[in-house]
């Protein structure tokens, strides 16, 4: 697979709400202290809103060691460990000083799957299916090789993980849109559908339990959850509220 252009910083750099629908379709890669290159296309992203959201690790504008790259700039790596077992891979999006930040919940394999399966299965006699691979955080995780070692990298610059782009093109014409439903159509000429929910494993009482801050390509296998959505919108503009426990 012929290496695309990656994201620099300054393309991160945007409230989380919108670079969640903008990263699905884009390629996320990783490459292994042995130089093994895996990558897989971003399938679904939770949105996090800084202080403000009640489900962000910095809500309140709270600042610890396990949170500080969230603090770090747009493009910084943010990886967590959750329930004593589980790492999380999110992607900082708000200027320094500004904890926004978007989870990558699912990708779909695309290189290196023979790799991803025997990290998945840390030495047993597992068989995993290839859409078990990378679906939810943890699996996304342990499948690419992600550990607290790959906390606070920039992702504009670093050359063991990035995010590589796949041109998408919009749709043309509004009555073209309304006939084909709210789509978003890849250069490769491929349309998918765009859901949005609420995010998974958020719990409390407050309104930001159903926030629908979850954005997923629509009928993929390798969406993490199948949590009926509130809707379909297209990636990535402005109609998009703004979004970040994930980051």
């Amino acid at each position: 697979m012929t290496p695309a252009p990656r994201w620099t910083d300054s393309d991160f750099l945007s409230p989380s709400e919108s670079l969640a629908p903008a990263l699905l379709g884009q390629v996320l890669v990783r490459i292994l202290p042995d130089g093994t290159r895996l990558s897989g296309r971003i399938v679904e992203a939770e949105a996090y809103l800084g202080p403000q959201d009640l489900a962000s690790h910095a809500a309140g504008g709270r600042r610890t060691h396990r949170n500080r790259h969230m603090y770090d700039g747009p493009g910084t790596s943010y990886v967590y460990f959750t329930y004593g077992m589980h790492h999380c891979f999110n992607i900082v999006c708000g200027a320094r000083g500004h904890p926004l930040a978007v989870l990558i919940r699912a990708l779909e394999p695309l290189e290196g799957v023979d790799r991803m399966r025997a990290l998945r299965a840390a030495g047993s006699a597992r068989v995993i299916a290839d859409t078990d691979l990378l679906r939810g955080p943890g699996r996304l995780c342990q499948g690419m090789g992600i550990s607290l070692d790959d906390s606070g990298l920039d992702l504009g610059s670093d050359r063991s993980i990035w995010v590589e782009r796949v041109e998408r093109v919009e749709l043309g014409e509004r009555a073209e849109r309304a006939e084909r439903a709210e789509r978003v159509e890849w250069a490769s000429g491929v349309g998918e559908r765009v859901g949005v929910g609420p995010r998974i494993g958020i719990g409390g009482s407050h309104a930001w339990v159903e926030a629908p801050l979850r954005w997923f390509v629509e009928g993929s296998p390798f969406v993490s959850h199948r949590r009926a959505p509130v809707g379909a919108r297209r990636a990535g503009g402005s109609e998009h509220a703004q979004v970040a426990r994930g980051g």
